[in-house]
C-alpha cells in the first residue's frame, strides 16, 4: 500500500485532476480533487517542482487497477476517508466533488447546510442528505479550520451567488428557469474553475451553444 509519496512532478492536468510524480525511477499517476490542483497551481507548483503528497490508495475486486488520490496535508485525506463512508460515494464520487477546501465542506455538513452540499459536483438531494446524516457530529474539528477568503464570505457562498446570477441573467434573456439552471450546471461541470465568476459563466454557456 502507498500512503505518501515525494518526487518530481513530471506532468500536471487540470480536468480531469491527475498528476505525474516521479519518485524512484517510476511514476505514480495520482489523480487529484480540484481544491488539490488549485492549491498546487496557486504555489506555483508544476512539472519539475518537488512535491510530497498524502496518498489514499484504493483497490477492489470489482476495480483491480490500483486508485490514487493525493492530499497536500493529513487533514484532507482524513476528511475524505470519512466521505467515503456515506452510502453511494465512493472514491471517484469523493474526489470529484471535493471543488473547496475541506474545513468549509465540513462546516457545510456541521450546520446541515443541504443547499450548499448540492452545489457540489455529483452530490444531489439524497447525497447530500446521506452525508450529514453520516457525518455530522464528526467533522466539526475540520469544519473549526478557517478557510474564508479575504472579504471573509465562505467560498461556497460566493460559489452559489455566482450560480444564482447566472441563472437570473439568462431568464432575463428569455431562458426558462429549469433550462437556466441546466445550463449553468453543465458549464461549470465542464470547468469548475469559473464556478463563482458570473461573466465566465456566461462565456461558458454560451460557447457551449455555439456550433462544433
Amino acid at each position: 500500500m502507498i500512503n505518501y509519496i515525494k518526487g518530481s512532478l513530471r506532468s500536471l492536468t487540470r480536468e480531469p485532476g491527475c498528476a505525474v510524480i516521479v519518485a524512484g525511477g517510476i511514476g505514480y499517476e495520482i489523480s487529484l480533487p480540484t481544491y488539490v490542483y488549485q492549491s498546487l497551481t496557486t504555489d506555483g507548483i508544476g512539472p519539475g517542482s518537488e512535491v510530497e503528497l498524502e496518498i489514499y490508495y484504493h483497490v477492489t475486486d470489482r476495480q483491480p487497477k490500483p486508485m490514487l488520490v493525493g492530499f497536500r496535508h493529513p487533514t484532507e485525506k482524513a476528511f475524505f476517508e470519512q466521505l467515503i463512508q456515506v452510502e453511494g460515494i465512493g472514491p471517484a464520487k469523493a474526489a470529484a466533488a471535493l471543488v473547496f477546501p475541506v474545513s468549509t465542506i465540513a462546516s457545510a455538513i456541521e450546520t446541515e447546510d443541504l443547499g450548499s452540499l448540492q452545489r457540489l459536483p455529483g452530490i444531489g438531494s439524497r447525497a447530500a442528505q446521506k452525508i450529514v446524516a453520516t457525518l455530522r457530529g464528526k467533522v466539526a474539528a475540520t469544519a473549526l479550520l478557517q478557510d474564508v477568503n479575504i472579504s471573509g464570505e465562505s467560498e461556497i457562498q460566493q460559489f452559489a451567488d455566482a450560480r444564482a446570477e447566472a441563472v437570473e441573467a439568462l431568464v432575463t434573456l428569455g431562458y426558462r428557469s429549469v433550462e437556466a439552471q441546466d445550463k449553468v450546471e453543465n458549464a461549470i461541470r465542464n470547468n469548475s474553475d469559473i464556478a463563482d465568476d458570473v461573466q465566465e459563466l456566461m462565456r461558458e454557456v454560451f460557447k457551449a451553444q455555439l456550433p462544433k
